[in-house]
């Protein structure tokens, strides 16, 4: 399992890089147009800022100009990239072109049958946007749990997005979500649980450590 950032802003990924445990970046259209740099500068910087993977979903319609896009993506990330396609019958065309040379996820998934074919187009990861398709569909989770139903066995991995709550995050990953994509405030939140601090209160009242020689 990975948490990935959901963000295309520079100084959120320098924090979550410090804490370690955020495994790599997402990015979107609308995020992107978030930063205050030109797409190719914020990519650069992003890929500076982790280890792991970095997400660039392709904005052209054209298939031609989709392959072409794809292929600058990587140029700029480099093996870090992971592709995020449209899941419309000619982003699963762009996939089955592109997976075997760089890693492909399809995105905007609604529909188990979509995952289905994600995977026979040759995608490593499906993404479903969980809150969103809660609103649309009805429910979020059920949709995370057919898709893992159908991919059960496959190398294509399920990526839940569209995170609205710590229980909703917990619910995806329930459901069979292999990984979360989440805000920097989400992450902050799925972290922190009020009786953790009070407990640490607790401990630090009347409790005794190596502290107490490292301050002496």
């Amino acid at each position: 399992m990975a948490l990935y950032l959901d963000s295309a802003i520079a100084s959120e990924a320098e924090v979550v890089k410090l804490w370690g445990w955020v495994k790599g970046i997402t990015t979107n259209p609308t995020l992107l147009s978030q930063s205050d740099t030109p797409p190719e500068t914020t990519l650069k910087k992003l890929v500076a800022l982790t280890n792991g993977p970095l997400y660039y979903q392709l904005m052209a319609s054209d298939k031609a100009l989709m392959l072409a896009e794809g292929r600058k993506a990587f140029e700029i990330i480099g093996s870090q990239t992971i592709l995020k396609i449209p899941a419309t019958p000619l982003g699963f065309e762009v996939v089955a072109s592109l997976s075997a040379e760089i890693t492909c996820s399809v995105t905007a998934i609604y529909s188990a049958a979509q995952a289905a074919v994600a995977r026979e187009a040759g995608a490593k990861i499906a993404i479903a946007y969980v809150n969103r398709a809660t609103r649309l569909l009805g429910d979020g989770i059920a949709l995370v749990r057919d898709m893992a139903s159908v991919l059960k066995g496959s190398d294509t991995e399920i990526l839940a997005a569209s995170i609205k709550s710590p229980e909703e995050a917990a619910a995806s990953l329930q459901a069979g979500a292999d990984h979360l994509t989440l805000p920097l405030a989400m992450l902050q939140a799925i972290a922190t649980h009020e009786f953790s601090q009070k407990t640490v209160e607790e401990f630090a009242k009347g409790g005794i450590g190596l502290t107490n020689i490292m301050s002496a």
